[in-house]
Order: C-alpha cells, then structure tokens, then sequence
C-alpha cells in the first residue's frame, strides 16, 4: 500500500515542487486501490491528511509546531535536550503555505472518490439480527456473508466508549473466531447455538447477519465499512 507520512510536510526538503511530486504519487497509489474497491486503511488516511492540513492552514501554532527541530545544546548531566525552531525564514513559511494551498484540493478530490464507493458498499450490504434479540447489544457476534458464497466468517465484537473534547465516541473491538460453510441443514440460529454452546461466555448474545449484495473485498473494504454500519444501529438501538 502506498502510505503518506504524517509529517510529510515538513520533514525532508521543504520545496513545492518536490512536495507536490510526493503527494501526486502518493494520491495516485490510492486512487489505483480504490479503483480496486480497496477502501480502508487509504480513505481513513485521506481524511486525516486533509483534517491536518485545514488545521494547519487555520492555526499557525499548528503550523510551528510541526516544522522539524535541531538540537541547539545538550545537557548531559541532567540528561536533557534543549531545540530550537527552524521557523525564521519568512521564504520557507511561503513555500509551506503555497503546498498546502495545492494539497488541499488534491486530497478532496481523490477523498470524493474514497466517498462514492463508500456510500455504494454501504447500499449493497444488509444487516439483520439472528434468533432473538437480547436487551444488551454490547457484546456479540455477526456473520459475514460475501456475494454468492456459502461460507460465513464469524467474529465476536464488543463495543466500547470513550470520552472525546467534546462528544463521546463508540468503538468497535473485534476478533475473528472461524469459518463456517453453510448449507440447507445448518441454519443462522443452529450457527449462533454452536457459539453459545462452544464459548460459554455469553449465553444469549446479540448476533447479527451482514450480508453483501456485490462483490467486496473483505478484509480492505467490507469488514471496515461493515463494522461502521453495525456500530451506527446498535447505537441507535
């Protein structure tokens, strides 16, 4: 996968043009996967680039405190490092500005693109919840389903949340327990019993069927977006 350092603006050589050569091929690997359908982890680094340089754009602090520092003197006997801010040449500011100026477009551009086939995985897939469903949807299971394939792929989930500045936020914890082939003698409810009776952890757990209407990479596009979805509805739950 071609990757972006999160400091690619300002480590190395600060030169727009050697810049905009590193972000173009960069851009250009992604834009190859997504052409793919391989969505994650290229679209969540995408946001992030483009989040980082609205604020770098935005704050100036922001902008000081990511150029690179060179140590100005050492102290040995208390073991501590003393830097100072290579941010004196007003040239260099410019050029700094000059490349976010052309990243940002770029990176919207390609990020448009990360969205449309977001929001086709998202049509092409359902979820449905399996035998009864508990009142504690925190913990569980979902079955995967790939286009015209038999085999499911089971994980367990748990969900956690966690304070934000400003909002709290639900993240989903998974693991991949096996694989199992489907036929007409065995049913969602006979597979989510199995579970039960094989982990004894949760004796009724919320268990949820995903199941995609289109061909999908599993593990780079419909296990990401999939788990967003399933996130989205117990939390509505």
């Amino acid at each position: 996968m071609n990757t972006l350092g999160k400091d690619w603006l300002t480590e190395g050589l600060i030169d727009y043009e050697y810049k905009k050569y590193v972000l173009l091929a960069y851009l250009q690997g992604v834009k190859k996967d997504f052409e793919s359908t391989y969505l994650y982890p290229q679209f969540s680094d995408l946001m992030f680039h483009y989040q980082n340089l609205k604020d770098l754009k935005k704050n100036k602090e922001l902008l000081f405190e990511n150029f690179p520092k060179e140590i100005s003197k050492a102290d040995f006997e208390k073991l501590s490092l003393e830097y100072k801010k290579m941010v004196q040449d007003d040239d260099l500011l410019q050029e700094m500005e000059d490349i976010i100026l052309f990243a940002l477009p770029q990176i919207q551009h390609v990020m448009n693109e990360g969205k449309e086939i977001y929001e086709y995985v998202e049509n092409n897939i359902e979820i449905s919840p399996v035998g009864i469903t508990p009142l504690h949807f925190n913990e569980g299971y979902f079955f995967i389903q790939e286009s015209n394939k038999r085999e499911l792929q089971i994980f367990e989930y748990r969900l956690t949340i966690f304070d934000g500045a400003k909002e709290r936020f639900r993240a989903m914890q998974t693991a991949f327990l096996e694989s199992v082939h489907r036929n007409l003698g065995i049913t969602l409810e006979s597979i989510k019993l199995d579970l039960i009776r094989k982990y004894q952890k949760m004796p009724n757990p919320a268990t949820y069927l995903i199941a995609a209407n289109a061909p999908i990479p599993l593990e780079e596009t419909l296990l990401p977006v999939a788990k967003r979805l399933l996130v989205r509805m117990v939390s509505k739950i």
